[in-house]
């Protein structure tokens, strides 16, 4: 099947060859080394191929290769725990084989072909199937790997093989002859059908106070974290990695440094699962791109994200997708587009950046796949704006796609205040629609109480700017109240410390505690003003304290329960004492 040419051009990663009649995005492999590309534009008897490796040396005239396939993923057990470049190349392989500078036109399985799984075969002979039954499962650690006819295949099962199995061993055989496998392919650049989307109801719950209360992201939807350098963007997505309530966990590395992926594969080995006490590398799986890799391969490298996603959504999984930073993967298609000769857009992206990042960003979702399961990819997209301005093309285009916006701020930061979450640049679209999960599972006031502390914090931006001319002092009691209680919000409830063994996680009921705990505070610190009680005196009352050093604490809920026995009365002797 395979056709053969040769180079016409080079410049830098972007190849034009002749000789061959390639269908768009064919893999195709370059030079005397077979490197690897992928055909971007067909002009004339001209292919223009970008290549997912870097291109010196080679020149006109050497040998082209198109395979008539496009860039496909191996999928089947052994996946988690993996860590794979852009293109789905296991790392660890790679090192073994030429050591730690990976040399040019080296390629290895993503699966390892001679691991034998145990395999339970879960239909009978005479049975029909289609594309997305489950037909057999394994366990992959503490996982059942859910293996499921390839989409667009169906018929009836002719003969069954259970027992031990490798990849490539032959499980169930239709009575067509096709052979069904522990491993199949699917195009990265392809969505994986499912038979119905769902209602963005359900709440990725992430331990996180501030992205949970104020601004929730649903399970299969999507959000931007947009920061300068230093704000926290990492460490937020490694705090989403090991807290949110997703079965499986995608981190996409794409295009950044060097030395900030290899904190993230050297940590994360050591992450532990709190749900068993097992590394947390049993269920993610690592996409390692950096910036100084070739930067076709950065653009291939979320679409590979995506796609392992889609196939452990379809086996009714959550998955959470880190992508970690979208910037990059813009900046890499911009090098290639300019390489074509393309026109450019606003700040020299391709015209096509916003229809990218949708067709990234759209393949989020839950869904009821064709087995009857129910899965979900909530997709988590990092953004590095140039010197922080939001104003700039990745961030605005994003801006537009996304339902969810947690926007670092460098301010912030520069307060020592973490996660350094803007609450007033900040939104999510999808409070509404989950505003009744919360009441129904959490509490019925749930939904007032974050309206009254959002409220409470806008009202602060307000006079902050009059304090700022004529300072605290000038405002009347009742907004120095204000301004006391929202000193409260933010340093009890909205800071929040990642290494500390009880602050990194809070669940939703203790952040429910948290909240109504400063609301019947403020609630009696009012009602004791209007009885004359000076502020000074509220603001002095050991409670206070006690309120604000619980969170370091496993003891909120009683914190709560003695605030609303106690604290009416501390209120009442401050009177007495006037």
């Amino acid at each position: 099947m395979s056709e053969n040419g040769e180079i016409y051009r080079v410049a830098g990663p972007v190849v034009t060859v002749t000789g061959i009649s390639p269908r768009m995005y064919d893999v195709v492999l370059v030079g005397d080394e077979k490197l690897m590309g992928e055909v971007i534009k067909i002009e004339g008897d001209k292919s223009v191929i970008q290549v997912y490796e870097d291109t010196t040396g080679i020149k006109p005239g050497e040998p082209v290769i198109d395979t008539k396939a496009p860039l496909v993923l191996e999928l089947g057990p052994g996946l988690l725990s993996g860590i794979y470049d852009g293109i789905q190349r296991p790392l660890s392989v790679l090192m073994e084989k030429k050591g730690d500078f990976i040399e040019r036109g080296i390629t290895a399985n993503a699966l390892d072909r001679e691991r034998k799984w145990p395999i339970h075969i879960g239909v009978k002979v005479g049975e029909r199937v289609r594309g997305g039954d489950v037909i057999a499962t394994t366990m992959e650690y503490e996982l059942e790997h859910r293996i499921m006819v390839p989409p667009k295949i169906s018929g009836t099962v002719a003969e069954v093989f259970p027992g031990e199995k490798t990849v490539e061993e032959t499980i169930v055989r239709l009575d067509d002859g096709t052979e069904l496998k522990p491993m199949h392919t699917w195009p990265v650049r392809q969505p994986r059908p499912s038979k119905q989307r769902l209602k963005p109801d359900i709440p990725l719950i992430t331990g996180q106070r501030i992205l949970d209360t104020l601004f929730p992201l649903a399970k299969g939807g999507t959000a931007a974290i947009p920061g300068g350098f230093g704000t926290g963007k990492t460490v937020t997505q490694q705090q989403l990695a090991k807290w949110s309530d997703a079965d499986i966990v995608v981190y996409v590395g794409c295009g950044e440094r060097g030395n900030e992926m290899t904190e993230v594969l050297t940590e994360f080995p050591e992450l532990k699962d709190p749900r068993n006490g097992e590394p947390l590398m049993n269920r993610t799986i690592l996409i390692a791109n950096t910036s100084n890799m070739p930067v076709a391969a950065r653009e291939a490298s979320v679409y590979t994200g995506m796609t392992l996603g889609e196939y452990y959504r379809d086996m009714g999984y959550d998955v959470s997708l880190m992508a970690d930073s979208t910037s990059r993967w813009a900046e890499a298609m911009r090098e290639i587009s300019s390489r074509l000769e393309e026109m450019p857009g606003e700040e020299g992206y391709p015209a096509y950046l916003a229809s990218k990042l949708s067709e990234f960003y759209e393949r989020a979702g839950r869904t009821i796949s064709f087995n009857g399961s129910r899965g979900s990819i909530t997709v988590i997209g990092a953004v590095s704006p140039p010197g922080g301005d939001f104003s700039e093309p990745v961030t605005q285009n994003t801006l537009r796609i996304v339902k969810v916006f947690w926007a670092l701020d460098t301010k912030l930061r520069e307060r020592r205040h973490f996660p350094a979450i803007n609450w007033l640049s900040s939104y999510s679209l999808y409070s509404g629609t989950l505003e009744s999960w919360y009441e129904e599972n959490v509490d019925p006031e749930w939904e007032s109480l974050r309206g009254w502390a959002m409220g409470l914090l806008q009202k602060e931006a307000e006079l902050q700017e009059i304090v700022q001319l004529v300072g605290s002092d000038a405002l009347p009691e009742d907004q120095q109240l204000i301004l006391e209680i929202t000193k409260l919000i933010r340093e009890f409830f909205l800071q929040q410390n990642a290494f500390h063994s009880v602050d990194t996680y809070t669940s939703l009921k203790r952040q429910f505690a948290m909240m109504k705990a400063i609301k019947v505070f403020a609630d009696s610190a009012a009602e004791a003003m209007k009885r004359g009680v000076p502020l000074q005196s509220i603001a002095s009352l050991p409670m206070r304290a006690e309120l604000g050093r619980s969170k370091f604490e496993d003891n909120v809920d009683t914190i709560l329960d003695m605030m609303m026995r106690k604290l009416p009365a501390e209120m009442a002797r401050l009177k007495e004492e006037i």
